[in-house]
């Protein structure tokens, strides 16, 4: 018996190995993480979805379990309510637009700032002032600069363009123009929206360029201009190749982010005049109608269209674009 009693406190007491020490190092530090993970991001999203099959309204929510009241008419009620297509398809708009815009609008101030001049630093700090500003100060100076009434935008076109009457970029659906003869309307309030968060996120994109920018040899780009290689050229074969997996990281970040930006729409436009992104639309269902299993359901239809968006992506992008950064 004190055999076996020595053998089993032997056992227990036996010296750990260094590999052990290491993994249980390893769980000490990640246990903090993934319980914060598990509370803010996880348990939400259960949540979410949970609630996206059940009757759920803000006065019983409450009352609701895990496994009762389970229904589809939440699904039927988005997918039925006047306007979901549509709003769906201005939601893919301004996406893809502002997803554009901002990347091309980071790389042009990245390729004009990469070369060293009197005044760089400065002006690189206030590239950066749109992306760090508070997005309520900023939306309410584009709302100021942009009224009919006293903007500085319509007096500015009086002036220099001859505008007869002054322009509600933020409230007019649809506006006439004219080019070369021809008349055509555009989305005015879409397109400022659009414009709107080009300009505050390009430089989140100008920062990542500029960087890969900086770490291209510049001996390679003298050697082809020894060559006799023009600037585009050496844009074309030299640059784009080295920012392509850059370009496409940024693509991917920025339309996941565009797609369910809800903050710089609602305070320009309050999602009217042909705004309405499928993320007011949820806001609107959880304030107006205070229908939380409608709200979620909508979040929930939101989830899964960028899911498939961004696998149709990486289905047919994703691997050129591991080819060209390795």
């Amino acid at each position: 018996m004190s055999t076996i009693q020595s053998a089993a406190k032997k056992r227990r007491y036996r010296p750990q190995t260094s590999s052990r020490r290491e993994n249980r190092a390893g769980l000490a530090f990640v246990t903090p993480t993934f319980l914060v993970v598990l509370v803010v991001v996880i348990l939400p999203i259960l949540w979410t979805v949970l609630l996206a099959f059940q009757n759920s309204k803000l006065v019983n929510i409450q009352e609701n379990g895990l496994f009762g009241r389970w229904t589809l008419d939440n699904f039927e009620q988005v997918f039925g309510s006047p306007g979901f297509w549509s709003s769906l398809g201005t939601t893919l708009l301004y996406t893809i637009g502002a997803t554009a815009g901002s990347v091309m609008l980071g790389l042009v101030a990245a390729l004009a700032l990469r070369r060293p001049f009197r005044g760089r630093g400065a002006l690189r700090a206030a590239m950066l002032l749109p992306y760090v500003a508070p997005v309520v100060a900023v939306s309410f100076v584009w709302e100021v600069a942009l009224s009919p009434q006293y903007g500085i935008v319509n007096e500015w076109g009086r002036r220099l363009f001859g505008w007869d009457d002054p322009i509600a970029f933020l409230s007019t659906r649809s506006y006439e123009v004219g080019l070369l003869g021809v008349h055509f309307d555009i989305p005015l309030a879409l397109l400022t929206v659009i414009a709107f968060e080009t300009w505050r996120y390009f430089p989140f994109a100008f920062l990542f360029m500029l960087a890969r920018l900086q770490a291209v040899p510049s001996s390679l780009e003298e050697a082809a201009e020894v060559d006799g290689a023009t600037i585009s050229q050496r844009f074309r074969h030299i640059l784009l190749p080295q920012l392509m997996p850059v370009i496409a990281l940024l693509s991917v970040l920025r339309f996941i982010m565009t797609f369910n930006k809800f903050d710089d729409i609602y305070l320009l436009t309050g999602g009217g005049s042909g705004t309405d992104v499928v993320a007011v639309r949820v806001y609107d269902f959880l304030t107006s109608r205070f229908d939380v299993g409608a709200a979620s359901a909508q979040a929930l239809v939101l989830a899964v269209v960028l899911m498939a968006l961004l696998g149709i992506y990486f289905k047919f992008f994703g691997k050129k674009v591991q080819e060209e950064s390795a």
